[in-house]
């Protein structure tokens, strides 16, 4: 589910259409409804406030005008590239751990000493 400032990618009529950054979720009047501000990263910028229920943040098919409309949340390749080299670091210290113990650590006040 999208929330506020993730990146989200609108499909208009099954079509990626323009990319928006999601700036404020605020409770409609209408229960189980939300106002949706969009920073659509088109130029110039604009911004949209639509009022959209869960499903249709979750990333469900809707309707505005009669066009067919869908939320798509983006994950930016430098998030994914920072998890991706987590999960390896992660791993060389379960190895490290797994092989001999805990990685070496290194006293740099001990260092000074000598």
């Amino acid at each position: 589910m999208a929330t506020i400032h993730d990146l989200v990618l609108i499909h208009v009529d099954e079509k990626p259409g323009f990319y928006a950054r999601v700036e404020e979720i605020l409770p409609d009047d209408k229960p189980g409804w939300w106002q949706v501000k969009l920073l659509v990263l088109t130029f110039p910028m604009q911004v949209f406030t639509w009022i959209l229920d869960d499903s249709q943040i979750e990333g469900a098919d809707f309707t505005m005008g009669g066009t067919p409309l869908r939320l798509e949340q983006v994950i930016s390749p430098v998030d994914i590239e920072r998890a991706e080299q987590e999960n390896a670091e992660k791993e060389r210290v379960q190895k490290a751990r797994h092989e001999g113990g805990s990685p070496k650590v290194i006293s740099l006040q001990d260092r000074r000493k000598k």
